[in-house]
């Protein structure tokens, strides 16, 4: 991302936000006609009712999107990339991104009853929610790039392909991951007394405890119209003490947010483990309307203590009264990643399932070059990323940020590419570069793909790669993006389906499909 129209555009843009809560590339060419254990609790969890937390359709019944219509959510509308001809431009860059709040945004609508809003969906985090099937890369190495590609029911003429471009990092055992000193930030304001916000916030930390390390520390730090500390740094070995402060929180005043991430940095100095992780984890709706509302004061204390090597993960809940914009600008701003948690089954997945890549980072500022072979490549498009783009120059800069990827975590970008008749030979070049977290040595690794290596046929292409390509045309869809203009909802239903039966033990990908019929109804 270009680094004045970021720190200008970060700025304009949440202070529109905030004050609303508180009452390169060419020219586009072608226009698409085309474990270890800890101590029992020392307390009886209180009751958590999950129905509450991402009510679903029952009895066939089909609701009316006015019906139950979230209001004030703030989404950033970021447009669609263009396609860019190759003799204008023949590289593209951008941050890798592994965030998926976007899509988990998108099914609690779906669950409510409504379609999301177009600016709600960011199309790659639909993609990146899922499996890609990647194998992890060779001994000794952090990383693997893989490439495939083909045709796709969606685009516009058989001269048109789709391919894949697939960074899949190496995984870190659980009982060799760091010791890690986490520091909660917990929005306790009066918008966060549903079950759905501030009682789903109690039951994923309680997940977690269930994950600590004895020598794991954590702290709680509250905000509502002041910030203040509920749990100084104590070990995960002392799980009865950790899950007593987690039960005692309760929700008070309004939402002095700025005081709360000021305090919480405070705090993760203190408890400040050094070899370790040093983590910040805002669970908040992202609403701000006390003390410092503006952005550049929160922005300036996430900036100082990056610097310090302590990151960001945001953890958004809650419908109604939710900024989305500035979750995930807060953790590309402090070097993590923004996920959405709608229901228990997404905390445990985060918490439990994923506790090693959401903690333990393995690249930081990572970033994605590729070149595309004007011989053989008439036009391209990336397919989101709108808000990720790097420019090209800065692709060795070694100052730009970028991205940061988890252990075991895979990045996914999707291209649209028409080839030249007859087309053979190298189709592009891919180039990832990032920083070891440990040594700081940064570090950079290719990968080409050559027109034989595209599938002939859709059906027959890996189908992981077919997946991605329909979640991708889903998203497009709902973001009434022109690119998909002439296909539909159906289309994509059609394919889903039939996908579900090659991954049917995937769960998530049943869950798509039956995230797709929703939407057919609700449309």
């Amino acid at each position: 991302m270009y680094t004045l129209r970021k720190a200008f555009g970060y700025c304009a843009m949440f202070l529109l936000l905030f004050v609303s809560a508180c009452g390169g590339g060419a020219a586009a060419t072608e226009s698409p006609a085309e474990y270890y254990d800890v101590a029992p609790a020392a307390t009886e969890a209180p009751s958590f009712d999950d129905s509450q937390a991402s009510p679903a359709q029952s009895g066939g019944q089909s609701q009316s999107p006015s019906d139950n219509e979230p209001y004030d959510m703030f989404f950033e509308d970021y447009g669609v990339n263009p396609s860019i001809d190759t003799e204008d431009d023949n590289l593209s860059t951008f941050a890798l991104d592994v965030d998926t709040g976007s899509y988990t945004v998108m099914r609690n609508y779906l669950n409510d009853g409504n379609l999301p809003p177009e600016e709600s969906v960011r199309v790659e985090e639909y993609v990146n929610y899922f499996d890609q099937g990647y194998d992890s890369p060779p001994a000794h190495q952090a990383f693997g790039i893989y490439i495939d590609g083909g045709p796709s029911p969606f685009t516009q003429t058989e001269r048109y392909d789709m391919i894949r471009v697939g960074i899949q990092g190496y995984e870190v055992p659980e009982d060799e991951r760091k010791d890690a000193a986490l520091t909660f930030v917990i929005d306790v304001s009066g918008s966060m007394d549903m079950d759905n916000r501030l009682g789903l916030v109690k039951h994923s930390l309680e997940m977690l405890v269930e994950q600590l390390h004895r020598n794991d520390t954590v702290s709680i730090v509250v905000y509502g119209s002041e910030a203040r500390v509920v749990l100084e740094p104590t070990r995960g070995s002392d799980s009865g003490r950790i899950l007593n402060a987690i039960y005692s929180l309760q929700p008070e005043g309004a939402t002095n947010a700025e005081a709360g991430i000021r305090l919480g940095y405070g705090m993760a100095m203190e408890a400040y483990m050094p070899g370790g992780i040093n983590r910040v984890i805002l669970c908040s709706d992202g609403v701000a309307n006390v003390g410092e509302t503006g952005p550049e004061a929160i922005l300036e204390e996430i900036s100082h203590y990056v610097e310090e090597g302590i990151t960001l993960t945001t953890i958004g809940f809650g419908m109604d009264n939710y900024n989305d914009t500035l979750m995930e600008q807060l953790a590309d701003n402090g070097d993590g990643f923004y996920a959405y948690v709608d229901d228990s089954d997404e905390a445990r997945k985060l918490f439990i399932d994923e506790i090693t890549g959401t903690l333990q980072t393995i690249a930081m500022d990572a970033k994605v070059q590729v070149e595309f072979n004007p011989e053989v490549v008439k036009n391209y498009r990336l397919v989101g990323y709108e808000n990720r783009a790097v420019a090209d120059e800065d692709f060795r800069d070694n100052e730009v940020d970028a991205g940061e990827i988890g252990a075991g975590h895979s990045v996914t970008a999707l291209y649209e590419i028409k080839l030249y008749p007859d087309a053979h030979g190298r189709i592009a070049t891919v180039f990832m570069r990032w920083e070891d977290p440990d040594t700081h040595q940064v570090m950079e690794m290719s990968q080409d793909i050559h027109a034989d290596e595209l599938a002939y046929d859709f059906r027959e292409a890996n189908p992981y790669f077919q997946r991605a390509v329909v979640v991708a045309e889903y998203a497009e869809i709902l973001k009434g993006s022109y690119w998909a203009e002439g296909s539909s909802l159906e289309d994509v239903y059609d394919e889903a389906r039939r996908l579900e039966d090659y991954l049917y033990r995937d769960g998530a990908m049943e869950e798509f499909v039956d995230m797709v019929e929703l939407a057919l109804r609700f449309d």
